[in-house]
């Protein structure tokens, strides 16, 4: 089992950068594949990016090319490096994890989750 917690968001103007972390407990952590998903007010959670054990990434098309994730093994964190911010991007963004060898952009495939940080992007 894995316990999850985010840091990091806050309030940025568009066009700003925010990186959030997800620091995981448990000694299996390269075990782990890791996402980041985030759910706006009014609208259904919605995946943003994942990461696999060996570092294989996938991303929404909404975030390409703006958000980056990235991984630290040593560190059992998770990190979602976001640049261009723009007000869509307003959101709780949750850290996730699954304990198998694939990535997944389904919230439904993941058991771990963690409480969620705010980012809210100002116009």
């Amino acid at each position: 089992q894995v316990q999850l917690v985010e840091s990091g968001g806050g309030l940025v103007q568009a066009g700003g950068s925010l990186r959030l972390s997800c620091a995981a407990s448990g000694r299996t952590f390269d075990d782990y594949v890791l996402a980041w998903f985030r759910q706006a007010p009014g609208k259904e959670r919605e995946f943003v990016a994942t990461i696999g054990r060996h570092s294989f990434t996938q991303y929404a098309d909404s975030v390409k090319g703006r958000f980056t994730i990235s991984r630290d093994n040593a560190k059992n964190t998770v990190y979602l490096q976001m640049n261009s911010l723009k007000s869509e991007d307003t959101a709780v963004y949750s850290c996730a994890a699954r304990r198998t060898p694939f990535t997944s952009w389904r919230e439904g495939e993941y058991a771990y989750w963690g409480q969620g940080t705010q980012v809210t992007v100002s116009s």
